[in-house]
């Protein structure tokens, strides 16, 4: 980066500052650069964009206000528009598509939409609006509800939430849902570009999500992550193989090394990465992490992770490693 004063050098800087929003203030790790011939101070728009996003991370954590993709979806586990959402929840007609773009919902309209999240309270608050709707269209919408509480499987939801971990976006995994669909889709991308054997296909998960909530203040999978002996890896990291391999997402071919085996993935037959699960700068960090890593053998990728604080300052105990440590990756 060029000083936009003096067309010299600039350092990046990160420091602790607090940032208002909304008459509250909020303490982020500040990006930054500086002049190196002025001292003088400026931002670009990428470390706008980190520092906002820190700042509306926090905020609603701190308030339980969904984010963006946990808005969306709720209205697509409906098959409902956003028009609709709007109305059954009292909102301006073009609002709830505001609140699925990014725009920041008030406190009591981002719990009204988590309400929504449960079918039977759904059901309730159409009950309220009934009079806004013709009874043909009241009836469809009911008939969506009745759709998505007969699709959902208990036994499957609670399993998967414990093997991935809560639902709810924190700093623990990169302030996103974990949703397996993509998770699964991470791994097969992975597995056509490098076809990495186990290990490595942790540390290039741990990577990926890391790189990218550096540069977004988001995870890419939503996974928590624990440091082991090996580095850093996801949390119950086997049962999500597993699932990946039991719905023919990938494949594996054994090794024999004489003391361990190795499991190589390959794509499965039929298999081809889904890009439109993904936003173009997601595309752009996960071929980031291929292309960074895709000469590194496993013993070289397991060193490496293991200079990074992430995993040096967690190993003790085996704790679940927070995102911040993704502002100092080397």
């Amino acid at each position: 980066m060029r000083s936009p004063f003096t067309g010299g050098t600039t350092t990046l800087l990160k420091e602790k500052r607090a940032l208002e929003f909304r008459k509250e203030a909020l303490e982020v790790v500040y990006h930054y650069y500086k002049c190196d011939d002025s001292g003088e101070q400026f931002t670009t728009e990428a470390n706008d964009l980190v520092n906002t996003n820190q700042v509306y991370n926090q905020y609603r954590v701190k308030y339980g206000i969904p984010f963006p993709e946990e808005i969306k979806s709720i209205r697509e586990q409906y098959a409902l528009p956003a028009t609709k959402m709007s109305e059954i929840l009292g909102f301006g007609i073009n609002v709830y598509r505001q609140y699925e773009a990014g725009e920041m919902p008030s406190v009591s309209n981002g719990r009204l939409i988590q309400i929504a999240k449960d079918p039977k309270e759904f059901r309730r608050l159409v009950e309220y609006s009934r009079h806004e709707f013709s009874s043909q269209e009241l009836k469809r919408i009911m008939a969506k509800i009745d759709a998505y509480e007969t699709s959902i499987n208990a036994r499957d939801l609670f399993e998967e939430r414990v093997m991935l971990g809560p639902k709810t976006p924190d700093i623990f995994n990169g302030f996103r849902s974990p949703e397996i669909i993509r998770i699964e889709q991470i791994i097969l991308f992975f597995s056509e570009r490098l076809q990495p054997f186990k290990t490595k296909m942790n540390k290039l998960l741990f990577y990926a999500d890391f790189i990218h909530f550096r540069k977004t203040c988001f995870s890419i999978s939503g996974l928590q992550y624990q440091a082991l002996p090996k580095g850093p890896v996801p949390k119950n990291y086997d049962w999500i193989f597993n699932h990946a391999l039991e719905r023919n997402i990938v494949k594996i071919e054994m090794s024999d090394f004489g003391e361990f085996i190795g499991e190589q993935y390959y794509p499965a037959p039929a298999s081809q990465f889904n890009k439109e699960l993904f936003s173009e700068e997601e595309i752009n960090t996960l071929n980031g992490v291929a292309n960074k890593f895709k000469k590194m053998n496993v013993s070289q990728i397991v060193t490496h992770s293991h200079k990074e604080k992430a995993w040096l300052e967690n190993i003790d105990g085996y704790g679940v490693i927070s995102y911040e440590y993704g502002w100092g990756m080397i």
